[in-house]
């Protein structure tokens, strides 16, 4: 990230932070709808998403943010956080 900026593209979710690491990263756990045909029902499922914490949001953990798809970042990372939702 040596004088680079970060330009967001692509998918735009919104998750609960759960993890907080060294060097910007974190875990983000968003939840998304998925229909099962054989029981017409729906149900919940999670993700954990590895993202970009960088130090002008700095969010911390049980904070509900807004992240955005990015280029690689890392092996893992492909987002960013963008906003605090919620505190």
């Amino acid at each position: 990230m040596k004088n680079e900026k970060i330009t967001p593209r692509g998918r735009i979710l919104k998750g609960r932070l759960v993890k907080r690491d060294a060097f910007g990263s974190a875990t983000v756990k968003v939840e998304h709808i998925h229909y099962i045909r054989k029981y017409e029902r729906y149900e919940t499922r999670t993700s954990k998403i590895r993202v970009h914490n960088p130090k002008e949001i700095d969010a911390k953990v049980g904070d509900i943010v807004k992240i955005h798809e990015c280029k690689p970042i890392s092996k893992t990372k492909h987002f960013i956080i963008t906003e605090i939702i919620k505190k």
